[in-house]
């Protein structure tokens, strides 16, 4: 009879266990316990990486591991939400070295440390396809106080925090169709920034995240609150080396996707107050167009001020 750990416990034990936070019972159980703050709400997000898909396969493995990471809990940034922990599976080939682990687990420590989480359990095992990877981020919100996709009214403002586009045209980068001097762009396609801290809840009437690509993602909020849009590109804020690409590329930035920054609606009344917490947060927003009574569709005004045509408003799963 031996005493050895199973391979898979083993390799929880040497990488996954310095992870785990309270609640987690020490990813020594098949679930966690978790009991959100007294008079708080919990929310929950998930989200699937592919490499080959979300990632390329060469990308560094820390990196990999921070996206997996941020891109959930820029989900609950975009609900006015709090972070508090979080679950993963990991599938990847029996020949993955252990130097990749080393550095996915590097990468989630300094996230952790960074946005006050930790690991509360999960899975993991080996597949024959790419390495697969997917986090459910858990946080809580005061109760009634989520943000939905639907609650839009005609009059409002669409806002959006950072700069558009840094995303796609970084994975242009990374296969060598941009050149990108600085490595602006590039760390922005690997590396996104949530928007965790920035307090919406009570300010903003709609939101959501920009993953699919900003006029996709605005089409989703429009059809959730049967309302129309119109975005002016002139005003989307794009980056200095966004800029220095080129207006070919506008079109990429305004479709291209990976820029998790905060798309929100936000009534005239609540402008001062969105502008207040954004300085708190030290995050720049932007209003780039408004919502308007209609039909659930978004309506793109170019640089000249005519309507802009786009063969596509963002990317798709499927």
């Amino acid at each position: 009879m031996t005493s050895e750990l199973p391979a898979e416990f083993a390799l929880i034990a040497r990488h996954f266990r310095p992870l785990a936070g309270p609640g987690s019972l020490d990813l020594q159980d098949d679930a966690a316990v978790l009991a959100p703050p007294a008079g708080r709400e919990l929310v929950l997000t998930a989200d699937a990486m592919v490499a080959g898909v979300h990632f390329l396969p060469d990308d560094p493995p820390d990196l990999v591991g921070r996206k997996l990471l941020r891109v959930n809990l820029s989900d609950l940034a975009a609900k006015g939400a709090t972070p508090l922990g979080y679950l993963m599976t990991v599938s990847t080939p029996r020949d993955t070295p252990e130097t990749w682990f080393v550095g996915f687990v590097a990468g989630l420590a300094a996230d952790q440390r960074a946005y006050g989480v930790s690991l509360l359990g999960g899975d993991t095992t080996s597949t024959p396809g790419p390495i697969a990877l997917s986090l459910t981020a858990i946080g809580h919100v005061g109760s009634g106080q989520a943000v939905h996709r639907a609650g839009a009214s005609a009059g409002d403002g669409i806002w959006v925090t950072g700069t558009i586009g840094d995303g796609a045209l970084g994975l242009a980068v990374a296969r060598g169709r941009l050149a990108d001097a600085s490595g602006h762009l590039l760390s922005r396609y690997r590396l996104p920034q949530p928007r965790v801290g920035l307090r919406i809840e009570g300010v903003a009437s709609a939101g959501m995240d920009v993953s699919d690509g900003l006029v996709q993602d605005l089409g989703h909020i429009c059809r959730a609150g049967d309302i129309g849009a119109e975005l002016e590109a002139r005003l989307v804020p794009l980056s200095a080396p966004a800029h220095a690409a080129g207006p070919e590329w506008l079109a990429t930035c305004l479709t291209g996707g990976d820029d998790y920054e905060l798309l929100l609606a936000v009534p005239p009344a609540r402008e001062a107050a969105l502008q207040s917490a954004a300085r708190a947060a030290d995050i720049a927003v932007t209003r780039i167009g408004r919502f308007v009574s209609g039909i659930p569709r978004v309506i793109v005004y170019g640089v000249d001020g005519s309507p802009m045509p786009l063969a596509t408003g963002g990317w798709s799963h499927f």
